[in-house]
């Protein structure tokens, strides 16, 4: 397949019929130049990314030499993920999804990751944020090896986890990554909190992403829009994941959202994120109807990283 016509509808099926692609190799017929989110996949997926949207993992607290201790459990293996039409590609998973399961903790609280490679290359789990170099999560977890990662949490706010093996791009386009949610002490006030991680699909091994997802399916929230209610607080962790791009950003249409630091709040409809960056976004729809969410790089969303949300009157 050479590149798409541009003139094409990014709606057209990919007629490549069984594609699957993965593992440095394409296993049914070559594929060249850029491909595109083409409908909804033929096939059932792994997992539903509607769950992902509200899925929060706390892990199970145990109280260990005076204190508590939040422990989880993450495993890398691999899994068959359909992208849209026929396309089949070989993702490395956390948890058996992309992005991997969205941990949740209080700021303070000492985790426990126990971190299982149930796959056949070897992975590892590195956070974002302060802890021993011991917990730095950069050396290979051999297949069927567990590793531990335990430190303190804090502060609050939002740290990408992700594989830290060589080639790291690789490893972390082929779905290695997720995110740990750190609340602060005083609770944030109640909302409907969505998570939303952006991330690209590198089909043939070239170097450059083919396609694009919120939530690891291309076009997932297009197919089936995210649900909310009409001028509910809604309370969005946005993390950019997307290896092999440059800064990406993120918009709501006809709306506003706030940008939520320590110290200072800024309302717009626009963000900028590197790779690995993030924010937590809070904002209300005044009005019900259907909005577009979505890079503000058209070609990106156009490939699959797009969605609308539903506005309902409660």
């Amino acid at each position: 397949m050479g590149d798409p016509d541009p003139s094409c509808s990014r709606r057209q099926l990919l007629r490549a019929g069984g594609l699957l692609l993965g593992g440095g190799s394409l296993l049914a017929l070559g594929l060249n130049g850029r491909a595109r989110a083409m409908g909804r996949p033929a096939q059932p997926l792994p997992f539903d990314p509607q769950e992902c949207l509200r899925s929060f993992e706390s892990g199970r607290v145990v109280q260990e030499n005076g204190r508590p201790l939040r422990i989880f459990e993450v495993e890398a293996r691999s899994i068959t993920l359909p992208l849209g039409g026929q396309v089949l590609f070989k993702a490395w998973t956390l948890n058996g999804r992309v992005p991997g399961p969205t941990l949740r903790a209080r700021e303070g609280e000492r985790i426990r990751v126990q971190f299982r490679n149930g796959d056949s290359t070897s992975h590892s789990l590195h956070f974002h944020g302060v802890h021993p170099a011991a917990m730095d999560g950069i050396e290979p977890v051999l297949k069927g090896r567990t590793a531990i990662y335990e430190f303190d949490v804090g502060p609050a706010g939002l740290y990408p986890y992700h594989c830290h093996v060589a080639p790291v791009s690789r490893h972390v386009g082929k779905g290695l990554f997720g995110l740990l949610v750190v609340d602060p002490v005083v609770p944030r006030p109640p909302a409907d909190e969505l998570v939303l991680v952006m991330g690209g699909y590198d089909l043939n091994n070239d170097g450059r992403n083919e396609l694009y997802a919120f939530n690891g399916i291309p076009d997932a929230y297009m197919h089936q829009p995210i649900r909310i209610r009409q001028n509910a607080l809604v309370r969005l962790y946005l993390l950019n994941m997307t290896e092999l791009e440059g800064p990406l950003t993120f918009h709501l249409h006809a709306n506003a959202f706030r940008v939520i630091r320590p110290g200072w709040s800024e309302s717009t409809d626009v963000i900028t994120l590197g790779v690995a960056e993030r924010q937590i976004l809070e904002f209300r729809y005044p009005f019900p109807g259907r909005y577009m969410v979505h890079p503000h790089q058209d070609q990106i969303a156009e490939r699959g990283c797009m969605g609308f949300f539903d506005v309902v009157p409660v």
